[in-house]
């Protein structure tokens, strides 16, 4: 009895050993055995607090890896997105810049062309007028000289003056009418020339005016497509950033429940190997007691 209470260093054993007497076996077997069965309990429920701890603290890191996992997944999602966001936000401002510059593009091809017509419509105005003034001008002189012709051919017959003198007043008023015919028809050709121009202008201008309107609804739709894409990514971030921060508070969690169990279990996980010794030799100390008391 004193043997087996200097191995468990149990004090109810050491009080058994001075009361231990004769005809009191009976009583102190009783309590033996009890003290046997408690440390048979005590070793259970070591081993099953044992395979708890070793189950708990494998799943709690598991958890925790997969969970860290996770978070570095979705924190490089975060960043993938606001990297999308910036560059999709510099694309809009830049199509912003490139419609307003097409837009005003537009508007002095506008100017310019309303410029233009206006110059040719006052260039057209003064040749045809100076057409129509020399024109007028020219059948006056030609219905003069040509009078003033006849004239002079019946004075001549009458008066048999040599030829020359009427070829030589016809010769100044072909000069004179060639020159005005000339300005006419130099009039004629710079109308001819400013229309031609004015054409060409025209369709030059509506050919820009198609092609930049094309262009810019073409830019509109794009920066439309873009607009929706940011949108998309921002609530998409919305979403990984509320989905970061459920991440972290089960990562807190999980630290907090490994403290817990690391205090919990570190005793028992540390010194299992040899506590379930010291109480094998202690129930094997008690069992022997309980065998010398029962005369074997």
């Amino acid at each position: 009895m004193r043997a087996a209470a200097e191995v468990s260093q149990d004090p109810r054993l050491a009080v058994l050993a001075v009361k231990a007497g004769p005809g009191g076996f009976g009583e102190i077997k009783k309590t033996i055995q009890e003290m046997v069965d408690d440390l048979m309990k005590q070793k259970e429920d070591e081993i099953k607090l044992k395979d708890f701890c070793r189950d708990e603290l494998n799943s709690n890191e598991r958890d925790t890896t997969s969970k860290n996992r996770d978070k570095q997944d979705t924190e490089a999602k975060i960043a993938d997105l606001a990297q999308r966001i910036d560059q999709l936000t510099e694309e809009i401002e830049a199509l912003k810049a490139a419609i307003a510059e097409a837009a005003l593009e537009l508007k002095h091809a506008g100017e310019n062309r309303e410029k233009a017509n206006a110059e040719f419509q006052s260039v057209i105005a003064d040749q045809r007028a100076t057409q129509k003034l020399l024109t007028a001008a020219l059948d006056i002189l030609k219905g003069f000289y040509e009078k003033s012709a006849l004239t002079q051919v019946s004075a001549n017959a009458a008066e048999e003056q040599p030829k020359f003198k009427k070829f030589e007043k016809n010769k100044k008023s072909g000069g004179v009418m060639g020159m005005m015919q000339g300005i006419i028809d130099d009039a004629k050709a710079m109308e001819d020339e400013a229309t031609h121009d004015e054409e060409k202008g025209q369709t030059a201008y509506e050919a820009f005016v198609v092609d930049t309107n094309e262009s810019l609804d073409a830019m509109r739709k794009s920066m439309g497509d873009k607009s929706d894409a940011k949108a998309k990514a921002e609530g998409d971030k919305v979403e990984r950033e509320t989905e970061l921060e459920g991440l972290e508070g089960e990562l807190t969690n999980l630290a907090a429940q490994s403290s817990d169990l690391h205090k919990q279990c570190d005793y028992t996980m540390k010194n299992f190997d040899a506590r379930q010794s010291t109480r094998d030799d202690e129930v094997a100390a008690l069992k022997q007691a309980i065998g010398i008391f029962s005369g074997r």
